[in-house]
């Protein structure tokens, strides 16, 4: 084995490192580096065959070495010379290596000076142990053992413990059993995905440990320790679900085109007589988008986080699209219960106290009435707000003769060229879908991945909770506005007890003291395409937001661009990792006199039924 001191002439390629954020590049001998400059570890992996699943492993880190033994002398002097440079950088270097274990085995296996690294060890055994798997009949366990040297008898050990030490480096090896293959080798794919979520973020924790205190390197989290950057092919996979997604407009297609001769005809007949439905024509065909959909190869995607939300925004489409086969049947309406999940009890039981203590209230006065274009010059001011944050920021306000419902589509708003609302309701709906819809389609825009604009997977609850919680931070909330959400809950929860459409109408009307208008709008909405239950979210979604800020949630991290509560860690894991940005705009319901107030009795949790 050679010297510790290599010559800098020789490795060319690790005399830029102050020139640039990563360097990422191809070595001899079928090596491969990428090497983020800012951390102070690297995964090494030696290649082996039948082995694809474990390299996958080593390629999610934000730093890591792919080598072979042959001309294992290179990489050798390569590790030396890199680690004193990294190490001059930060005063240590931290060099993990990972290999698989034993075909059978289920310990992974931690070899490295216990004595010198007992709290980062630890930290790394602990995290091992909770990885899931029972489930899969798999019992993981783990061990520390002190050793200077990787044991195997048929692999040379990669370098000299005590000439790592004398660059300033550190030396872990890691054996992980290959409980993700079978026997013949194949990989697992489902289980391996989440064994690969979970090792990671356990790998992250004991690093930063090490990191945190060995090291001058000053991160904010773990989160920081995922990959830094974007493969080509993850922004292809990005672009080409948002481009599915917009080649149909799924609430417009599960819409009934025949609304109003539904209400006429109910209301002639005094409530005894519902006509079928009619939609519109399919403008696509959804195998072929499935077909599509399923040909992107997102299960190549090496960045757990990454892969996480393109999964789950897959099933999520492949959902829609099958509901639009099945428009007007009862199939449509047992994806509708997949899809969002069905009426939480707590929902329920708020929805009940709001139609229990909030009346509903006549028509508004005439005189209080404003028109589709004051309303649109109230959104211009909004815009130009807007614009003076960011001067790029560019939408505007369309009033149609062919829209029946106001609505933000891509940032851009719409108005029914008939619309007339009240100025209480104009101060809260220009919060609603320009100060939440078309802020977060805007910062969600400015990201690198477009989904962030079109939304993640089941993003519409927090959407919406927002949306209604900007109504009552500007004093807008009004009873009949409450009203509505509660009992689009209530006719959700009807309808998943069998209710037919006549049951839930006389339900909302005579029991709980609707019109014969919303009680209609409310069921009609509920019932479109064969049992809809998308109307629970908003109820839903705000309750979820009052939990969640009840906890300490920051209300401003959460207009970054379009997702879901279940997605806030992995959106501070891409922020920290400098993937994403913060919201790059803010709504102007932060500057509202008394809106601290308002938020705090939201925090403590304050019963909907007093929001008004």
């Amino acid at each position: 084995m050679r010297e510790t001191a290599v010559a800098e002439d020789q490795f060319p390629l690790l005399e830029n490192l102050k020139d640039c954020e990563r360097t990422v590049s191809k070595l001899p001998h079928g090596g491969f580096l990428h090497l983020e400059h800012d951390v102070p570890y690297m995964l090494i992996y030696r290649k082996k065959k039948d082995d694809p699943a474990t390299l996958r492993l080593a390629r999610s880190g934000a730093s890591y070495l792919i080598i072979s033994d042959e001309n294992l002398d290179f990489f050798q002097r390569f590790l030396y010379r890199l680690t004193q440079k990294m190490s001059a950088k930060f005063g240590s270097f931290l060099l993990l290596e990972i290999y698989s274990g034993a075909p059978k085995s289920t310990e992974f296996v931690i070899k490295g000076p216990a004595h010198k690294l007992p709290v980062s060890l630890k930290t790394l055994k602990n995290a091992l142990q909770q990885i899931k798997s029972r489930k899969y009949g798999v019992e993981l366990t783990a061990r520390i053992e002190q050793t200077k040297q990787r044991d195997l008898k048929d692999t040379e050990a990669l370098f000299d413990i005590d000439k790592i030490k004398a660059c300033s480096g550190t030396w872990i090896g890691l054996e992980i059993p290959p409980v993700y293959r079978s026997g013949k080798q194949r990989t697992y794919p489902l289980y391996f995905r989440k064994f690969r979520d979970q090792f990671i973020r356990s790998l992250q924790e004991s690093i930063f440990e090490f990191i945190r205190v060995q090291t001058t390197a000053r991160l904010a989290s773990y989160n920081a320790l995922g990959k830094r950057s974007i493969h080509e092919e993850v922004l292809k996979i990005d672009r080409e679900i948002t481009a599915i997604q917009s080649s149909y407009q799924f609430l417009l297609l599960v819409a009934p085109v025949n609304i109003q001769a539904l209400r006429q005809r109910f209301f002639e007949t005094h409530f005894s007589e519902v006509n079928d439905y009619s939609y519109r024509l399919l403008p696509v065909d959804p195998d072929l988008l499935k077909r599509r959909l399923y040909n992107l190869r997102i299960d190549e995607i090496d960045d757990p986080a990454l892969a996480f939300i393109y999964n789950e925004k897959r099933e999520e489409i492949d959902q829609e699209l099958t509901m639009l086969k099945d428009r007007g049947s009862k199939n449509f309406f047992y994806s509708s219960i997949r899809l969002y999940k069905g009426v939480a009890k707590n929902v329920l039981a708020e929805a009940e106290l709001i139609l229990r203590n909030i009346p509903e209230t006549e028509g508004a006065d005439q005189n209080d009435l404003l028109d589709a274009k004051a309303f649109a010059s109230m959104a211009k001011n909004e815009f130009d707000y807007f614009k003076k944050q960011a001067p790029d920021f560019d939408s505007r306000v369309h009033i149609r003769d062919d829209v029946n419902v106001m609505m933000v589509s891509n940032g851009e708003l719409y108005l029914p060229s008939d619309y007339s609302l009240t100025k209480k309701e104009a101060t809260a709906l220009i919060q609603h879908e320009v100060g939440t819809h078309g802020l977060t389609f805007y910062n969600g825009s400015q990201q690198q991945l477009s989904q962030l604009a079109m939304g993640l997977a089941d993003y519409d609850p927090l959407q919406e909770g927002i949306a209604v919680l900007s109504e009552y931070l500007v004093g807008g909330l009004c009873g009949n506005r409450l009203r509505i959400l509660a009992g689009r809950v209530i006719a959700g929860g009807a309808l998943l007890d069998g209710a037919d459409f006549k049951n839930t109408f006389n339900l909302l009307y005579a029991e709980y003291g609707f019109s014969k208008e919303h009680a209609f709008n409310i069921t009609s909405r509920i019932f479109q395409g064969g049992g809809f239950l998308k109307d629970i979210i908003y109820l839903t979604g705000l309750i979820q937001l009052r939990d969640y800020m009840a906890k300490g949630g920051n209300l401003k991290e959460l207009l970054s661009g379009k997702f879901a509560l279940k997605h806030v860690n992995i959106i501070r894991d891409l922020t920290e990792r400098e993937l994403l940005m913060p919201p790059k705009i803010l709504p102007r319901y932060f500057e509202v006199e008394g809106v601290e107030e308002r938020l705090k009795k939201f925090r403590e949790g304050i019963a909907l039924s007093k929001m008004v």
